[in-house]
Formats: structure tokens, sequence, C-alpha cells
């Protein structure tokens, strides 16, 4: 059988990470990407390495620079081979109100959110369709078909991310690549602990599962989708407890 090999983007913390901890207790090679946290990836690569026995190539950059991508990508295929399974998942929010934002904070979201998508999708689709399959999963979230007051820009980020898989996997299902996204409720992820305490517990009286999701959660979701029939493609899967 084919080696999977899974290109992971924002994979220093949270749902990133352990959506690499899962795929590489199923064997799979790993490159695992971040923008600012080196010590924590590299970390993470060796923890990966040592526990599971798998290749794993970290890389730090910017994956809504296109250069950096591409030379990523380079360096994959060098030293591990070519991707045939790609997950999107770094991510950054902004809260406040649109009025205060600057262009700057709002490119700055849609780079690190939707530009990056495109950049590692651009390189990761070339091998996928000479090989007639791949995986790819975007990771999303719910404001991206509902919108949330003061996070305008995630929520476009991330209603974008919804309509770009939609669109790329009509495009790719006739190469046997399916496309597919999680929309992700509240999850206890780094990006929400700006909440107090009070309103953590407000939040999970508004989950009828009555709390945050996990990134282990997310994690099995995942793989799931990954190991899944190229016939599921195109959807929006919600993980988010009945809130929405």
């Amino acid at each position: 059988m084919k080696q999977n090999i899974a290109f992971i983007t924002g994979a220093s913390h949270g749902i990133g990470r352990a959506i690499a901890k899962k795929l590489a207790s199923e064997g799979w090679s790993l490159a695992i990407n971040c923008h600012s946290s080196k010590e924590e990836l590299f970390s993470l690569a060796c923890e990966l390495k040592e526990t599971f026995h798998i290749s794993c190539l970290p890389l730090v950059g910017d994956v809504g620079d296109e250069t950096f991508v591409q030379s990523a990508f380079e360096q994959i295929r060098r030293e591990l081979g070519s991707v045939n399974v790609l997950i999107n998942n770094a991510g950054i929010s902004h809260i406040g109100l649109l009025s205060d934002m600057t262009l700057e904070e709002w490119n700055r979201v849609l780079q690190t959110n939707l530009t990056s998508v495109f950049c590692c999708c651009k390189y990761a689709i070339p091998d996928m369709v000479h090989n007639k399959s791949g995986k790819i999963l975007n990771i999303s979230s719910v404001w991206g078909a509902i919108g949330a007051s003061c996070e305008v820009a995630y929520s476009a980020s991330k209603g974008g991310m919804n309509t770009f898989t939609k669109a790329l996997a009509k495009e790719l299902a006739p190469s046997g690549i399916s496309v597919n996204a999680i929309a992700c409720g509240v999850i206890d992820t780094r990006m929400n602990q700006c909440f107090s305490e009070e309103e953590r517990a407000a939040l999970c009286e508004e989950i009828p599962a009555g709390r945050f999701g996990s990134s282990e959660e997310v994690a099995e979701l995942a793989f799931s989708l990954l190991t899944s029939t190229s016939y599921l493609t195109g959807q929006i899967i919600t993980l988010d407890g009945g809130w929405q």
C-alpha cells in the first residue's frame, strides 16, 4: 500500500497538533508547519519520531506566502515524497469592531486563513492529479456559515474557505481527489482562551452537549474523513455539539 504523506499547517498546537499525533499513531509520514512557534513545532516533531517511529519534517514559515509554500513542497518531495494528504489548519482570529480594524489586520487574517489554503492546494494538487488520488481537508468554523459579531474578518475567511472547498471538490473529483471541510464549533484551544470563566460557563450553557469540544475529537473526525471513500467530497461537516 502506498505510504500516506500528509502536510499539516498550523500544527504546533491545538487542532493541528492533535491531527498530527493521530496520523502519526497510524504510521503516516508527516510534514508539519507553523509560522512562529518554532520550539513547539520541533519538539512535536521529535516526540512523534521517537514515539511512533515515523518520518516527520518540521517546516517553519508563513503558508500565506507562496514563495515559502513552493519551497516547502519541494523540500517535502525531496525528503519524504509526494504529498497525498493536505490538511489546511493554519488560522488566526481578530476580535473587535470592523470599524476599528486596520487594512493590515484585515489582510493578515485573510492571508493566514484563506490565501494559505490557495497556496497549499496549488502546490499539492499536481502530484495528486498525476497519481489520480489524494485528500484535502480544510479546518473551518461554524462562523463561516452564520457569521460572528466582532469577528467579521475571521467569519469572511471561513466562509470563503467553505465555498472554496465546494468549488475545488467539483474541480478535482474527476481525478479521484476529495476535498472536504470540518466546520468546528467551540473547541478548547488556545484561540478560545480569551474567554473568562464566566464567559466559558455561559457559552457551555448554549451548547446542547454542555461543553467545549476537544482537539482530539476534531482529529478523530479528520482521520475518518481522510480514510473515507473519495465519493465523499465537497462537504462541510459541522462538529459543534449541536450548537448551531
